[in-house]
């Protein structure tokens, strides 16, 4: 079996990183070097500077993306700084140039602050045609955006929220036509209520509106508590709504579908049990699921999604954001909204034809997901 670790470490430093810029044309003769540079870009900065808005027709804006992090929040690692997210936002920029075609530069910030991150972005904004918020931790991430996306005339999307979200609502359309169920009859419990299972609670009440309970690491989130943050607040405008009270045990008797973008076992084959008659489990915590899927099955669950590609029904954002970027890029969209969330989930989960218990979710790899949800990111 790969150490992919260790695989890692040796094509990283064997490369020196591994993106790097490409050329549209060569500079092999003095008029090339006349016209692209001085004296002749003058004319184009001239005439972008009378007519702004055609920037995107002279310039990279119309293809290019910022994927921006402060490393506060790196996939399982926690705040391990800008140096130690650089590798992760090189990473994600291959897959916008993999997928997509997208030419997408890693950004870190050495600040944390929301003031400090909303300043830092807005300076850089006039070089891109979108931004790429990527492991900023929650709740700063949630101000970052909206504060961003009330400032910014291009897209920002925090990933970690809306493509967890995204991918997690394609692959509950087509559980539901697996089990035979109606999402909006389902009982859900969301496990883990910072970026994404924020996003994911919010997605799931626009297209559905299921009871949903939202479970942090105190237990359920109800208006009895007296430690929530701002956020965790606003969750109960919509989910918990007979304010019940307890821990996850409690939470999960009877549910039908479980999320968790927690922590490596917090689910047990007994609270398995004592959910719904096969219910439906997305254990999405990285790099070991909050239960391991021959635990989920043989406890009687009908379906169990992860975040690995090495089991089935691997909930992988690689799924949503190269083509919502590609869509609102190539269409001049300038707001990702909740309309448009739902409609790439939809086009995610129907290029799956014939759903099965294994098959909810498409490959990342298939070719047809970025021009599919292209398409309707309009």
């Amino acid at each position: 079996m790969t150490d992919f670790g260790k695989a890692a470490l040796d094509k990283h430093k064997q490369l020196k990183g591994k993106i790097s810029l490409s050329l549209k044309d060569t500079l092999d003769s003095q008029d090339k070097l006349s016209t692209y540079y001085t004296p002749g870009v003058a004319a184009v900065s001239s005439y972008v500077a009378e007519h702004p808005a055609e920037t995107r027709d002279y310039t990279w804006l119309n293809n290019a993306v910022a994927v921006i992090s402060d490393g506060s929040a790196v996939l399982g690692l926690g705040n391990i700084g800008p140096q130690g997210a650089l590798p992760v936002m090189e990473g994600k920029a291959m897959l916008f140039k993999h997928f997509a075609n997208i030419d997408a530069v890693p950004i870190v910030l050495d600040v944390h602050s929301a003031d400090e991150i909303v300043a830092a972005v807005r300076a850089i904004a006039p070089s891109f045609g979108g931004i790429n918020l990527e492991d900023i931790a929650a709740p700063i991430c949630f101000e970052v955006e909206e504060r961003l996306k009330d400032k910014l005339s291009i897209p920002v999307f925090h990933d970690d929220q809306h493509g967890t979200a995204i991918v997690v609502l394609a692959g509950l359309i087509n559980a539901m036509k697996v089990t035979g169920r109606q999402l909006k009859d389902c009982r859900v419990v969301v496990v883990g209520a910072g970026a994404a299972g924020t996003a994911i609670m919010k997605l799931l009440h626009q297209y559905a509106q299921p009871e949903i309970l939202a479970v942090d690491s105190k237990g359920i989130v109800s208006k009895d508590r007296t430690d929530l943050n701002d956020e965790k607040r606003k969750l109960l405008d919509f989910t918990n709504p007979q304010n019940v009270s307890g821990t996850l045990e409690h939470g999960l008797m009877g549910a039908d579908i479980f999320i968790g973008v927690s922590a490596a076992g917090l689910l047990t084959q007994d609270m398995v049990k004592t959910m719904s008659e096969k219910p439906v489990l997305f254990a999405m915590a990285n790099p070991t699921p909050e239960i391991m899927p021959d635990e989920a099955k043989a406890a009687g669950a009908a379906i169990i999604a992860t975040g690995r590609s090495d089991f089935p029904n691997q909930v992988n954002n690689a799924l949503a954001f190269p083509g919502i970027f590609r869509g609102a890029l190539d269409n001049q969209v300038t707001k990702i909204t909740d309309e448009h969330k739902i409609k790439a989930a939809e086009a995610i989960a129907g290029l799956v034809e014939s759903p099965t218990t294994e098959l909810i979710i498409p490959s990342p790899l298939d070719e047809r997901l970025v021009p599919t949800i292209a398409k309707v990111i309009v």
